[in-house]
Order: structure tokens, then C-alpha cells, then sequence
């Protein structure tokens, strides 16, 4: 008991004796020793906010815009490569990744109050919530999407020849960007009555059928052609 006192009495009179008393040596080992610690504590803290786990943990994300992604083609695919929120919500690039984290920490806010806890709240809302993460990435160059695809790395050949004349159209000079034309690629889409669709077809392209997109397309657009005659003639 004596020595716990003792220590304790050597604790305070070290924290309360003034700096100017302190070896530099000690102030120097202080300090780093409490900045790894504070850099570790905050890195910690900023991965953990940066994980689908907590992205989903409110119900308002698990049960709306969560649910709808596991249909889509980022979350289940042939190739077995998921993307998940952080991937297309959060830059990767440390300095941008804490900008955007800064910008969402007023989300905090709507969390508290409430602003779509419920199905309606959440529809009545969506297509405000679209348009602020469609302009969001429409500033930033589409830079979360860039995270995962590179118009660098894409093979055209590859590509639908609709696709690969879009882009080289568009993307590959910077005419446009990705969530121009993508939007809805992991959600539900809201009312787009008036909402512009991004890409359009060129004016000299109008009045002129595109190339076609595949063969399945050839195939839709034949039974369609084939459906239309049936009617016109009253078949069906």
C-alpha cells in the first residue's frame, strides 16, 4: 500500500511539474509515444466506419437501398468480385476518403431526427437523396466508381459495340463521366419523369437506328417487330 502511494505521489508531481523542468529527450518520446497512439486510435475508428457492417447496421440502409443491391450485379456475379458500400461510397485515396467522410457526418444528424426511418419517409426522399449523390459524383469525376473500373484498362473490343462507341465517344475524352449513364447500377432508380438521362444520342445520330447492342437485342427487336405485326393485324 505504501509503494502504491508512493507511486501515485511520483505519477502526480511528474504530470503537475512544469514543462520547463522536463528533459527535451522526454518531451520528444512523449509526444510521439501519444501521437502513435492517437494515429492508431483514429485509423482504427475510420476503418471501422468504412465497412459494410457499419454502413447497414441502421435499418434505414439495411432494409432500402442495401436490400436492393444484393439483386444486382455488384453484389453476385460470375466472377465472384463484390463491391460493397465503402467501395462505391468512399474514395480510396486517404485525403479524399477524409474529406468524404467530413462531408457525410452530417447524415448523423438525419439519423437522430429521423428524416427516413420508415419505407415512406425513405421513398418520399429518394429521388432528393439520387440527386445530391448524382451531382456529388458528377463533381468528382465519377472518382468512387474509377476505384474499382479504369477507362484505361478497358478492352473496347470486348465491349457491345453500342458501348464501346459510347465510350469512346464520351468517356475516353472526358465529354462525360461514369454516373452520367450509369445511374441505378446498384439501386432502384426514383421517378425519372423529367430527370435528364445524361447521355443522349448525338444530333446527327438522331432519326438513325444506333448499332445494335447484341444479338439478344437483335432477337427482342425481331419478336417486337414480330408482336406489332400481329397486332396491326389483329391477330392477337
Amino acid at each position: 500500500m505504501h509503494r502504491l502511494r508512493n507511486l501515485l505521489t511520483w505519477t502526480w508531481r511528474v504530470l503537475t511539474t512544469p514543462a520547463a523542468t522536463l528533459s527535451l529527450a522526454f518531451l520528444t518520446l512523449g509526444g510521439f509515444v501519444g501521437g502513435v497512439m492517437f494515429w492508431g486510435a483514429f485509423n482504427t475508428a475510420l476503418e471501422l466506419t468504412n465497412t459494410e457492417e457499419f454502413c447497414v447496421s441502421c435499418h434505414e440502409m439495411k432494409t432500402n437501398v442495401y436490400e436492393e443491391m444484393t439483386r444486382t450485379v455488384h453484389f453476385s456475379n460470375r466472377s465472384g468480385v463484390r463491391a460493397s458500400c465503402p467501395d462505391c461510397h468512399v474514395p480510396h485515396e486517404w485525403t479524399d476518403k477524409i474529406a468524404r467522410k467530413m462531408q457525410a457526418s452530417k447524415e448523423v444528424w438525419g439519423k437522430i431526427f429521423g428524416t427516413i426511418n420508415t419505407r415512406q419517409k425513405f421513398l418520399d426522399e429518394r429521388l432528393r437523396l439520387a440527386q445530391h449523390e448524382w451531382a456529388r459524383l458528377k463533381a468528382n469525376d465519377s472518382l468512387e466508381c474509377r476505384n474499382c473500373h479504369s477507362s484505361v484498362a478497358m478492352d473496347l473490343s470486348k465491349q457491345t459495340e453500342r458501348a464501346a462507341e459510347i465510350h469512346t465517344r464520351y468517356l475516353l475524352n472526358g465529354k462525360a463521366t461514369c454516373i452520367d449513364c450509369h445511374k441505378g447500377i446498384a439501386h432502384e432508380l426514383p421517378n425519372m419523369q423529367g430527370i435528364d438521362p445524361g447521355w443522349k444520342v448525338p444530333e446527327e445520330l438522331e432519326g438513325k437506328e444506333l448499332p445494335t447492342a447484341s444479338p439478344v437485342d437483335e432477337l427482342r427487336d425481331a419478336i417486337d417487330r414480330a408482336h406489332s405485326g400481329l397486332l396491326a393485324e389483329g391477330g392477337i
